[in-house]
C-alpha cells in the first residue's frame, strides 16, 4: 500500500486520488502569479495545523517577514505562531543567500533536514537556487544530491518553478527526471480579470486525474474545482489568447 500526505488543498487532494506520495518530491510550475508559492505556503500551513506534520520553507526570494505577511494576507493566521514554537521552520533569502556557494547553504540546511521531526519542505523557487551555480553540469551534480538529501531523509516535497509562457513548458528537463511528480499551474488573461487553472501532469507510483481542473485563489488559498475544466492544453501558437 502506497502511503500518501495530503496537501489540505481543497479539490487537489481528490485529483490527486488522495494526496502525494510520501517521501516524493514534486515539481510546481507556472508563469509569475500563477499561485506557486502561495500553493507552497498553503502546503506548509495544513501539514502542521491539519495533519500535524512540521515543515521545512526555503525562500530565495522573499524575507522572512515577507513571507509572513503572504500567509497572513490570505488567512494562514497562526503561521507566526507556528513559526514561533517551532513547527515551521523558515529559511529566507536573506540566510540561505548569505553564502557564494551552495555547499555552505547547504551546511545550513543538513541539521534540519536530517531531524525526523519534519516530514514536509517546500523550496520557492529552483529558478533562484540554479543561479548558484555557473554551468549546466554543476547544477545537475547539485540538484541531484539535494533531491538525493531530501529523499533520504524521507522529506514529502515541493520545489516550485518559473516558466515565462501561459501554456505549460512541457520540455523534459533536468527538474523532471529528478522528480516524482509535475504539476503545473495555469493561468490566462481574460476580459475581467484571469481564469486560473491546475494541470497534474505525471505522479510517479500514482493513479491520479490528468485532466485540467479550474482553480481559484481566495481568503483560505487555494481551492481546485473537481469538475473537469473544457480547457484544454494548446500550444502559444495556437492559442487564440
Amino acid at each position: 500500500m502506497i502511503e500518501l500526505t495530503k496537501t489540505g488543498i481543497d479539490g487537489l487532494d481528490a485529483i490527486l486520488n488522495g494526496g502525494i506520495v510520501t517521501n516524493s518530491t514534486t515539481l510546481v510550475s507556472g508563469n509569475p502569479g500563477a499561485g506557486k508559492s502561495i500553493l507552497g505556503l498553503q502546503y506548509i500551513y495544513n501539514g502542521v495545523e491539519q495533519f500535524d506534520e512540521k515543515g521545512i520553507y526555503l525562500s530565495f526570494e522573499e524575507n522572512e517577514s515577507d513571507l509572513r505577511e503572504a500567509a497572513e494576507s490570505i488567512g494562514f493566521d497562526k503561521w507566526p505562531e507556528f513559526v514561533e514554537n517551532g513547527d515551521i521552520k523558515v529559511y529566507d533569502k536573506q540566510v540561505l543567500l548569505r553564502e557564494n556557494d551552495f555547499s555552505s547553504s547547504l551546511e545550513l540546511l543538513l541539521d534540519d533536514l536530517e531531524d525526523d521531526k519534519y516530514d514536509r519542505l517546500v523550496l520557492d523557487s529552483l529558478t533562484m537556487f540554479e543561479l548558484f551555480f555557473e554551468d549546466e553540469k554543476e547544477k545537475r551534480t547539485y540538484l541531484l544530491k539535494f533531491t538525493d538529501i531530501l529523499n533520504n531523509n524521507n522529506l514529502t516535497s515541493l520545489l516550485t518553478n518559473e516558466q515565462g509562457a501561459v501554456f505549460p513548458d512541457t520540455d523534459i528537463g533536468l527538474e523532471n527526471y529528478l522528480t516524482d511528480g509535475n504539476i503545473y499551474l495555469i493561468q490566462t488573461p481574460t476580459d475581467t480579470g484571469v481564469n486560473r487553472y491546475v494541470w497534474v501532469a505525471k505522479m510517479r507510483k500514482q493513479d491520479i486525474e490528468t485532466d485540467i481542473y479550474p482553480m481559484e485563489i481566495s481568503w483560505g488559498g487555494i481551492k481546485v474545482h473537481e469538475n473537469a475544466s473544457a480547457f484544454s492544453m494548446m500550444s502559444e501558437e495556437d492559442s487564440p489568447i
